[in-house]
């Protein structure tokens, strides 16, 4: 745990109860915080309770007293309009924090030495913060992994000097942190999302940029015009900023050329490490997140040697173009996590032989955005609601069939690959949808994909993803 010293003996207002509202609680009762907490759910205001964290509806509080308030990230800040406990808040003059912003004030008070990395960005950010953590681990560093991702940040271990905290930051989280302050910040890209609770995309941009601005090093992608802008605004304001970018030759920076990643100083290129064969990174999406995975390391002193062992032995993320199995020539690759036609689209950029499983609750869109790809699809095989929805976009340009549930459509992708003759066959499960229709999450849609692949005779469960 974090212990929110900084915050020791006085009132704390608290809401949003959730996992990472309950680990916050402790944090600041644990200091001798006096806590009054609350969540429009009442589930979870008695499970706080049963929990030994004191309750009370907000509305009632007395407001001067509070030296903080403390908002879950889930809950909205500003828009479509301010949570009615922010409002009072507010009228109080009350400042509002979240976990992360305890953290960092945490850190600059018991360990401002301690290297951090924190990451945000649309796309990506969970796969490079789970890459940059691993690269730490496996070079020996004391790493401590959390936020939007895996453990709650008040959950970690306290700050120590040779401590390494690698933190994957939604906006929301960021909103809610005025001072963060990371070693490293990366910024990987930007793209229209979460409008409903920013407003604009110029006001999500801006909160982006605060991760990058309130840094020591900014690392950002300058593939789109939003982090290009941003790169270029903080460089005239004289912070370091590193660039790097998945397709374009930089003058100064790291890129990708291919499978090598490249510095560029002064339009002299050198190349830092490589991605070839590592099945856990394909694609030039993985190639961005390992370009800032590269710079973070660097920036913090560790060797070229430690980070290409790291990013050699990075098993990937389950779900997220995940190697679950092989036969012979054909591959299995769980992406469960690709619940629209852009995040489909990384995959299946990624191979060049693929039967495709596809499918579930549609979103607006279909998979008409998909269509450039159609050429590397050598059969669909479509599940769920959506099935009768993409068979008429696929129309003649792809082979499909409509094999209605997930176990038959492994069944049936599976016999048709083992024999196609043309090199690597690939059984994608990247299904373009949500798994409502279906499955609880795409959590448990990818499990059983999993666990339909490995139970074919004959096919080799892949325990990392290399």
């Amino acid at each position: 745990m974090v212990p929110a010293a900084s915050f020791a003996g006085k009132r704390v207002s608290l809401f949003g109860l959730g996992g990472s509202g309950i680990a916050t609680a402790h944090a600041l009762i644990a200091v001798g915080a006096e806590i009054l907490a609350w969540d429009d759910n009442p589930d979870s205001v008695a499970k706080a309770a049963a929990a030994g964290i004191a309750t009370g509806d907000l509305r009632a509080a007395d407001w001067s007293r509070f030296a903080a308030f403390v908002l879950s990230p889930g809950v909205p800040l500003t828009h479509p309009k301010p949570h009615w406990a922010v409002e009072l808040a507010r009228g109080a003059g009350v400042e509002v924090i979240g976990d992360i912003e305890l953290f960092c004030r945490e850190r600059i008070q018991r360990a401002p030495s301690a290297p951090f990395i924190a990451i945000t960005g649309t796309n990506g950010k969970s796969t490079t913060t789970a890459l940059t953590a691993h690269i730490l681990r496996s070079a020996g560093r004391d790493t401590q992994m959390g936020g939007n991702i895996g453990r709650a940040v008040m959950t970690l271990d306290p700050p120590e000097p040779e401590r390494h905290y690698v933190v994957e930051c939604s906006s929301y989280q960021i909103d809610l942190a005025p001072s963060i302050n990371p070693t490293a910040g990366i910024l990987l890209n930007l793209t229209p999302d979460h409008l409903d609770r920013h407003g604009t995309m110029a006001h999500y941009a801006s909160i982006k940029e605060r991760l990058v601005a309130g840094s020591d090093t900014a690392i950002i992608g300058v593939d789109d015009s939003w982090c290009a802008q941003i790169a270029d605004r903080l460089e005239r304001a004289g912070r370091q900023v590193i660039r790097i970018s998945k397709r374009l030759p930089l003058t100064d920076g790291y890129f990708a050329d291919g499978t090598n990643l490249m510095e560029a100083v002064h339009g002299r290129y050198s190349r830092v490490a490589f991605l070839e064969g590592i099945g856990s990174l394909r694609g030039q999406h993985n190639a961005q997140n390992a370009l800032a995975a590269v710079a973070a390391c660097l920036r913090i002193g560790l060797e070229l040697g430690e980070i290409q062992a790291g990013l050699e032995s990075f098993p990937g993320l389950a779900h997220r173009m995940e190697q679950v199995g092989r036969k012979d020539h054909v591959l299995f690759v769980n992406d469960s996590k690709a619940t629209n036609a852009d995040a489909a689209a990384p995959a299946l950029s990624s191979f060049n032989r693929i039967y495709w499983i596809a499918g579930g609750l549609p979103k607006e869109g279909g998979i008409e955005p998909l269509r450039g790809f159609f050429p590397r699809i050598a059969k669909a095989y479509l599940i769920g609601e959506a099935a009768p929805a993409f068979s008429a976009t696929l129309g003649e340009a792809v082979p499909y069939e409509i094999s209605g549930t997930l176990a038959a459509a492994v069944e049936h992708a599976a016999h048709d690959a083992a024999s196609d003759t043309g090199g690597e066959a690939v059984v994608l499960l990247s299904p373009a949808c949500a798994s409502f229709d279906q499955f609880k999450n795409f959590e448990v849609r990818g499990e059983a994909f999993r666990q339909a692949a490995t139970a074919i005779d004959g096919v080799k469960p892949i325990g990392g993803t290399r």
